[in-house]
C-alpha cells in the first residue's frame, strides 16, 4: 500500500512538472487573417491578424513570439513583422496576457511581393520560452493564396502603347500684319512722312505678297483701330477720332485697289485712349508714374482724370511730349493665313523628295499612315534630316515598344535624350520600361521629368497601380479607354466603370478578355467570367498557368 501511494505522488509530480513547462498547441479557430486571402498591393503583401490566447494557456513566467511566415514555391519563405507576448511574472515592455482569463490581440504584418506568392500559404510560427527554456508550439496555417490583380498593370500598360512626340503641323496659321500712323495734335490728316514709315511699307508689301500668293497667303479680313489721346475734351476728341478712322479707312480702300485684293474693312474708332494711355505710363520712367497710375484708379470720369493729371505741372509736360503724341494714332491690321500643303500634296512630296518637307510636315506625314513599316521609315528619314531634333527618335522607340522589342525602344530613347535630357515623351517611356520591369522607384524618378509628356496621364495613372493609390490612379487615367485604366477602375471597386471602359478599348487584347472575366467574377456574373477567361488564354497561352492559380475565379472554378 504504501509503495502504491509513492507510486501515485511520483506520478502526480511529474506531471505537474511536465504540464508547467509546456504551452499547448494553437488552433487556426484562434486566429482571423484580413484579408484572406491576401492581396498584393503596392508591391508588398500587407494582412492583419486578430488573434486570441485561450483561458489558462499562457503561462506566468511565458515570453511567446508570434512570427508570421509566408510559404510558397518550392520550400520558399518570408517572416513579416513580429510581435511578443508575455505571461503575468515576466518583467518586460510587450503586451501582458493574463493565464486565468487569457487575451486578445491585434498585430499588422508585411510581406515584401513576389510573383510566386501567388500560390502560397500564411502560418504563424512561434519563438516560446517559459523563464528561459524554451519550448515548441506547432505552426498554425491561417491564410491560403495571394491575389495579384493589382500587379496586372505590368502587363495592362502596354495596350495604350508608349507616349508619342506630337508634331505641331498646322495646315492654317494665323498671321497678322500691322502698320501704326501718327497724326499730330488736333489733326486727322495723313502726313507723308508717316506713309513712308517702315509698318507702313511692310503693310503693302504684305498685300502685295497676298495677291502674288493667294493659294499660300489668305487675307481674313483689314482692321482700321483709330485714337485720340485723353487729353482735349470728349466731344472734341469723339470728332477727331472719327476723322482719323475716316482718311485711315480710305487709305487702305486705295491700297486694296492698287494691289487688286478684296476684303471686307472693319473700321472702328477709340475717342479717348486711356488703355494705351494708362500701358505706356506704366512702362515708362516718368516723373509722378505712382501718382498718375493711382488718379487713373481712383477716378473713372474722364473730365476728373483729366483735370487731376493736368494739376501736375511737371509731370503733364513729361505726358505731353513722351506719351500722348503717340496715342494719336491709327492701326492697320492686315488678317490673313499661311495655307500649308494638304494631306495628298505632303504625301505626294515625301514620295518626290522628302527632304523639301520641314520636321513639322515629316512627322505628321508619318501620323498619316497606318503601317508600323511606313511610320517607322518616315521617322528614320526624318532622324536623318533633322538629326538634333529628339522627337523622331522617340517615335521610333514607341514603334519598338509596341512590337515588344525593349533592347530597340531603349536605344532610341537614349539617342532622343542625347539631342534633350530634359525632353517629356522619351522620359515618361523610361518609366514606362521601369514600371513594366516592377522598379517603381526608378520610374517615379523618370516621370519627375515628364510632366508636360504626351500621355503623361496614362503613365501617371500606371504608377499610382504600382503605388497602390487606386484612386488616385482612376483619376489619373481620366476618360482613356486602355486596359490599365479598367484595371484602375477594378481595384478601385467601380465595376460598371471598369466594364463599360473594357468595352471601349481600341485596340482590345487577351488582357481585356482577362480584365473582363475578373470584372465579372467579382459580380457574381460566373457564366460570363468563364467566357472571357477562355477568349483571354485562346489569345495569350501564356497567361494559362497564371490563371490557374489566381483565386479571383476561385468561384467560377467550384462551379465548373
Amino acid at each position: 500500500m504504501q509503495k502504491k501511494s509513492l507510486f501515485f505522488l511520483s506520478a502526480i509530480s511529474i506531471w505537474a512538472l511536465t504540464s508547467c513547462s509546456k504551452l499547448g498547441a494553437l488552433s487556426a479557430d484562434n486566429f482571423t487573417v484580413t484579408p484572406n486571402p491576401l492581396e498584393a498591393q503596392g508591391g508588398q503583401v500587407s494582412a492583419t491578424i486578430n488573434g486570441s490566447f485561450p483561458e489558462k494557456y499562457m503561462k506566468k513566467k511565458a515570453t511567446v513570439t508570434v512570427v508570421p511566415e509566408l510559404r510558397y514555391g518550392k520550400g520558399q519563405s518570408k517572416k513579416g513583422t513580429t510581435a511578443t507576448f508575455q505571461g503575468e511574472s515576466v518583467y518586460g515592455n510587450n503586451q501582458t496576457i493574463s493565464y486565468r482569463m487569457g487575451g486578445h490581440y491585434t498585430m499588422k504584418t508585411v510581406f515584401p511581393f513576389i510573383s510566386d506568392m501567388q500560390r502560397s500559404d500564411m502560418y504563424l510560427t512561434f519563438n516560446a520560452y517559459i523563464g528561459k527554456k524554451k519550448v515548441n508550439i506547432p505552426a498554425v496555417k491561417v491564410a491560403t493564396g495571394v491575389i495579384t490583380t493589382a500587379e496586372l498593370y505590368r502587363r495592362t500598360l502596354m495596350n495604350a502603347g508608349a507616349c508619342l512626340a506630337l508634331d505641331s503641323f498646322q495646315r492654317v496659321k494665323a498671321r497678322r500684319q500691322e502698320a501704326n500712323v501718327r497724326f499730330l495734335i488736333n489733326q486727322a490728316n495723313l502726313r507723308k512722312s508717316e506713309l513712308k514709315n517702315n509698318s507702313v511699307q511692310e503693310f503693302v508689301r504684305m498685300l502685295k505678297k497676298i495677291n502674288a500668293d493667294r493659294e499660300r497667303l489668305n487675307l481674313k479680313n483689314v482692321e482700321v483701330q483709330a485714337y485720340a489721346s485723353p487729353d482735349g475734351g470728349f466731344k472734341l476728341n469723339d470728332k477727331l477720332a472719327n476723322k482719323r478712322q475716316d482718311v485711315s479707312e480710305g487709305y487702305v480702300k486705295q491700297q486694296l485697289k492698287q494691289t487688286k485684293v478684296s476684303t471686307p474693312i472693319d473700321a472702328h474708332y477709340t475717342a479717348q485712349d486711356w488703355d494705351g494711355f494708362q500701358k505706356l505710363v506704366q512702362a515708362s520712367n516718368i516723373q509722378d508714374k505712382d501718382v498718375i497710375l493711382r488718379v487713373l484708379s481712383m477716378y473713372k470720369d474722364p473730365q476728373e482724370r483729366e483735370q487731376q493729371i493736368r494739376n501736375m505741372s511737371e509731370g503733364f509736360r513729361e505726358l505731353a511730349d513722351g506719351i500722348l503724341p503717340e496715342l494719336r494714332r491709327s492701326r492697320l491690321i492686315i488678317n490673313y493665313e499661311i495655307v500649308g500643303r494638304s494631306d495628298e500634296q505632303i504625301k505626294a512630296q515625301y514620295v518626290s523628295d522628302p527632304a523639301k518637307l520641314g520636321v513639322e510636315e515629316m512627322l505628321y506625314a508619318a501620323s498619316l499612315e497606318d503601317s508600323p513599316a511606313k511610320k517607322q521609315e518616315i521617322y528614320k528619314k526624318t532622324a536623318a534630316y533633322y538629326d538634333k531634333d529628339y522627337r523622331a527618335y522617340n517615335n521610333l522607340a514607341v514603334i519598338a515598344f509596341n512590337e515588344g522589342d525593349e533592347a530597340t525602344a531603349k536605344r532610341y530613347i537614349e539617342q532622343a535624350l542625347r539631342m534633350n535630357p530634359q525632353a517629356a515623351e522619351p522620359n515618361a517611356n523610361l518609366a514606362l520600361l521601369a514600371l513594366k520591369h516592377g522598379e517603381v522607384q526608378q520610374a517615379e524618378n523618370y516621370l519627375a521629368n515628364a510632366v508636360e509628356a504626351n500621355g503623361f496621364g496614362e503613365v501617371l495613372g500606371n504608377l499610382n497601380i504600382a503605388k497602390g493609390n487606386f484612386a488616385q490612379a482612376q483619376e489619373n487615367f481620366g476618360t482613356s479607354n486602355s486596359n490599365s485604366a479598367a484595371l484602375a477602375q477594378l481595384l478601385n471597386k467601380d465595376y460598371a466603370t471598369a466594364k463599360a471602359t473594357l468595352g471601349h478599348v481600341k485596340h482590345p487584347d487577351a488582357m481585356t478578355n482577362y480584365l473582363h472575366a475578373i470584372v465579372s467574377a467579382r459580380q457574381g456574373n460566373n457564366y460570363a467570367a468563364q467566357s472571357y477567361l477562355k477568349e483571354a488564354l485562346q489569345k495569350d497561352p501564356s497567361l494559362t498557368d497564371y490563371a490557374a492559380n489566381d483565386l479571383e475565379f476561385s468561384a467560377v472554378k467550384n462551379n465548373e
